[in-house]
């Protein structure tokens, strides 16, 4: 029973491959000549990194003044975050915008207005 059509999709098979074999080069299409390209645009403006760093902040369970979180605010200073809880700071905002900062670049953020400045700069983030 199934004999009859595993014989037919063979032959069906056979018969295009076959035909795609004889295509000039000249049929083939040009899109399948053209490797991807990756395009480097955020689409992301400073004023939307800075309200999403700030929310990351605010959601930040360790944040003591949650509430008066600004561009200037200081993670140390204002926050009261040691460097263990800048880290973990750091962690989030980079999950929230798909990116990973160096350690070398993290251990320079100290501020909001800085974690803003390294997302802004970066062409990967999202």
């Amino acid at each position: 029973m199934f004999s009859s059509l595993l014989r037919g999709s063979t032959i069906a098979l056979r018969t295009a491959s076959a035909r795609s074999a004889l295509r000039p080069v000249a049929a083939i299409s040009r899109t399948s000549l053209v490797s991807p390209l990756r395009a480097y645009s955020t689409g992301l403006n400073r004023d939307d990194i800075s309200a999403r760093v700030i929310d990351v902040v605010k959601a930040f369970d360790k944040t003591t003044a949650s509430a008066q979180v600004t561009a200037d605010t200081h993670f140390a200073k204002d926050l009261g975050l040691d460097s263990l809880d800048t880290v973990e700071l750091l962690v989030a905002i980079e999950e929230e915008f798909d990116v990973e900062i160096p350690d070398k670049v993290a251990d320079e953020i100290k501020s909001v207005a800085e974690a803003v400045q390294y997302i802004a700069s970066n062409p990967e983030a999202n």
